[in-house]
């Protein structure tokens, strides 16, 4: 089934192009079919690359996803233009009445900043609150974990002496035997871009919660609650082909100091195509979290949502 989107948004012409079935709005308005209900809260600066990111990975299901759009209210984006947030894009207000079975809470480039110096931080709290009564299955990804480990949970965040940048291998938790990580391969790979870390002993001092996967050369992966009603992800599962590549030459004009991303170029050779070692494994995880964590999961009748809780 197709993940519907609507009609004009550009990541739908995108993943035409790759193949990649798609419903716009108009035609999915006309099936008798419920679909599953995400909300998608955009924390990233370029929210239109981050849309494409994110939906190219929601799209590859069985199950027909329908996505509702959010940004701050309480912070103005300065990279994306007016138009697209006014056509596309909701604020809290709009929404807070909605229920949702599923929810994805971004990144976004503030993690040197303590929690309570980011502009939108108190707007971010009142969200992630409402989301325990009108959300079964939260995914906070990257910076979006860290706030919602901390929110959730009080677990601090660290800045590490240097940034952890590239592609690491993982493995999962058989402990935990976590249905997320279904099908999975004993070791898989990531995108990692992040100069602050979450810590084991913090996450296991809190007791409610499960270390489903981590690496041994950039930490803590993915973190979810007992129900699986939250989950936390510290990578970029996401990322496209080129998005490390862009941040590296982008960090390297702009003078900073920067390494080559780890095990991301042949050769750690910048001139040649990096290699994807990730694809098959994001598009698993997501895959996972719709199916068994939203749609087997939430209630049919999203009224009684709050009885699951």
């Amino acid at each position: 089934m197709p993940i519907n989107i609507p009609n004009d948004l550009p990541a739908a012409s995108i993943l035409e192009e790759e193949n990649i079935f798609i419903m716009r709005e108009t035609r999915a308005k006309t099936q008798d079919i419920r679909p599953l209900k995400i909300l998608f809260f955009n924390l990233m600066p370029t929210k239109a690359i981050t849309e494409t990111q994110f939906l190219r990975l929601l799209s590859n299901s069985p199950l027909q996803v329908a996505v509702d759009f959010i940004y701050t209210a309480s912070y103005e984006p300065s990279n994306t233009p007016q138009e697209h947030l006014i056509k596309f894009y909701e604020t809290f207000d709009s929404v807070r009445d909605r229920l949702y079975d599923g929810m994805i809470i971004t990144g976004a480039p503030v993690e040197k900043l303590e929690f309570a110096e980011v502009a939108y931080w108190p707007e971010l709290c009142a969200i992630m609150e409402w989301s325990k009564t009108h959300v079964y299955s939260t995914l906070h990804v990257c910076w979006g974990a860290q706030a919602g480990l901390y929110y959730h949970y009080g677990i601090p965040k660290y800045i590490l002496p240097q940034k952890i940048f590239g592609v690491f291998a993982h493995s999962r938790n058989h402990t935990a035997n976590d249905k997320l990580f279904r099908g999975f391969d004993d070791v898989f790979y990531v995108p990692h871009s992040r100069h602050t870390e979450v810590r084991k002993a913090d996450i296991e001092k809190a007791g409610a919660l499960r270390i489903l996967s981590e690496s041994p050369d950039s930490g803590v992966y993915a973190i979810s609650d007992v129900e699986g009603r939250q989950f936390f992800i510290t990578g970029h599962s996401e990322y496209d082909p080129l998005t490390l590549k862009a941040e590296y030459e982008r960090d390297m004009a702009l003078n900073l100091k920067v390494n080559i991303p780890d095990n991301y170029y042949p050769d750690n050779d910048p001139a040649r195509p990096p290699i994807v070692r990730w694809r098959s494994s994001a598009h698993l995880l997501f895959s996972n979290w719709l199916n068994y964590y939203v749609y087997q999961e939430t209630p049919f009748d999203l009224a009684r949502l709050d009885k699951k809780s």
